[in-house]
């Protein structure tokens, strides 16, 4: 079942469509799209589940994929330049590798076509556990948070999902999908291994991470054999977040 994902538009040219990662939303990239919009187009999405967008139990790759066609198509934006990272970089590597059509250029930040081993389920359960009832403000959700989650960067990032409405607080982001799905989520199909996207692609990975390793390179170029990759010194994972400029400088080059 396709959904319709809520958006941010900014700026007028070709099309740009970026997708977030694992528990963000397109407001994370709003630095980003700021500094691409006097160029292009850029969409900026909000996934399944996250974000404004809409909520179902179900959340494979093949689901994600299919909601961004669903988008590109609705759209007319054939042949955009699509930006993934992490959840959303296997998202856009998914769409690229099944409709080529659609894919004029794919730039994957900081995440491999391969299933990790690492698990986020204790984020999730962290979430959970967390007693919303009993929030006044957002500082005693931190410190209620710190137990299961002690990375204050991280609680930092997580804590965007808790929103107050309607005299609560409650979380914007659908912790029951993402616990039943997590395997899904740090996976990659498997059958999709045989496929080959011709277009030019970017593969750009944290100097501090662990996400795109050298034993990765083989299983990248196997799949998309024009990509190239670049590694951004002093980033981790949320690369965006940490060397925001270098990212823009590399994504601006490939365009």
């Amino acid at each position: 079942m396709t959904l319709a994902l809520n958006y941010t538009e900014y700026g007028a040219g070709p099309p740009i469509v970026i997708l977030h990662g694992l528990f963000g939303s397109a407001r994370n990239w709003h630095a980003i799209t700021k500094q691409l919009e006097s160029t292009h187009r850029v969409y900026a999405l909000d996934l399944r589940n996250h974000g404004s967008s809409p909520w179902h139990d179900s959340m494979t790759y093949h689901d994600l994929a299919d909601d961004v066609r669903g988008f590109i198509e609705q759209h007319n934006l054939e042949q955009a330049v699509v930006i993934g990272h992490s959840m959303g970089g296997k998202t856009a590597m998914l769409l690229a590798l099944q409709h080529q059509e659609l894919v004029g250029t794919l730039i994957v930040v900081d995440v491999a076509p391969i299933p990790y081993q690492h698990s986020f389920i204790q984020y999730v359960q962290a979430m959970q556990g967390l007693n919303l009832s009993g929030l006044s403000r957002r500082d005693d959700a931190d410190g209620a948070l710190s137990t299961g989650v002690p990375e204050p960067d991280v609680r930092m990032f997580l804590l965007q999902n808790l929103v107050y409405k309607n005299k609560r607080f409650d979380w914007r982001i659908n912790l029951p999908a993402l616990s039943a799905n997590m395997a899904e989520i740090t996976g990659f199909p498997k059958e999709v291994m045989n496929r080959v996207y011709f277009g030019k692609t970017l593969v750009i990975s944290g100097g501090q991470s662990i996400y795109v390793q050298p034993e990765h390179h083989r299983i990248i170029y196997a799949l998309f054999p024009n990509a190239g990759i670049t590694v951004i010194p002093n980033a981790g994972h949320w690369v965006h977040a940490d060397q925001p400029a270098a990212l823009v400088g590399a994504i601006r080059a490939i365009l």
